[in-house]
């Protein structure tokens, strides 16, 4: 079965069981601690085990890599999927509707098809490396916005000193924090948003890889904070800081970061 077409099957499937639990306490009972090291939550397991039941009697891939399982190795399958069954769990259990299923596969390292569905809407974006970036089957594109004064983006930090940020906080005319970066990613990608910055050193391929290539299909950059090419390694408890925008504002705010 195609990765892309699996996907909306395995979103279906998602969405109608984590349903229940969106909004309520019961979706945020901690279940144990993830491969991640952070608290799995009832919502987070419900859904990746919806996903690993799936891959696993379609042998989507050789690998499997999630926030929450780990490393899972898969039989029949090629090539590895990143998981990232509940991006932004707070939104999920707090009842705030932007929370997403994210899905990425990659072949000899490289991420080659992305999945990111908006579990409160359904809407989906996908891309196709050197093909495509899209929204519920539309091309999207990136803004065009060149100014920094007229730009939108979404900006990350916990626990760090922020001078570097308030520089670019400064020149930036609205600040987001949408809580779900797969989609925040997506958001670059579609024209709604310029950038997003993410300060944490949190930030796992689970959580960017399919948001990254979404992002970059559509004409957007992506590097780490001094505009380097960034790679993450296959291992969930490695983060990364992170800056995507639409490309005509990278170099601005790659130089307000420093």
């Amino acid at each position: 079965m195609a990765f892309l077409s699996a996907c909306k099957e395995i979103a279906c499937l998602v969405r109608e069981n984590v349903r229940p639990l969106v909004g309520s306490p019961e979706g945020g009972k901690v279940l144990h601690m993830g491969a991640d090291r952070t608290p799995t939550e009832k919502i987070d397991q419900v859904a990746e085990d919806c996903v690993l039941e799936y891959v696993r009697e379609h042998a989507l891939c050789s690998l499997l890599i999630s926030e929450e399982a780990g490393k899972v190795p898969v039989e029949g399958g090629e090539g590895t999927i990143f998981l990232d069954p509940v991006d932004g769990t707070y939104n999920a259990v707090a009842g705030i509707p932007f929370y997403a299923l994210s899905l990425a596969w990659a072949k000899d390292g490289v991420v080659q098809q992305a999945f990111v569905q908006d579990l409160a809407t359904a809407e989906t974006f996908t891309a196709i490396r050197g093909k495509y970036a899209r929204c519920n089957g539309k091309t999207i594109h990136v803004s065009s916005t060149s100014r920094l004064d007229q730009a939108a983006m979404s900006v990350y930090g916990r626990k760090f000193d922020p001078t570097r940020m308030m520089q670019l906080g400064h020149k930036i005319r609205r600040w987001r924090l949408l809580g779900a970066s797969a989609l925040e990613l997506s958001y670059i990608g579609a024209g709604r948003i310029d950038g997003f910055v993410d300060l944490r050193g949190t930030l796992r391929v689970t959580d960017a890889a399919a948001g990254m290539l979404i992002c970059t299909e559509a004409g957007g950059s992506v590097t780490d904070l001094d505009g380097a090419p960034i790679s993450f390694p296959d291992e969930v408890t490695v983060g990364r800081c992170l800056v995507a925008t639409n490309g005509v504002l990278h170099h601005k705010v790659i130089e307000y970061l420093r």
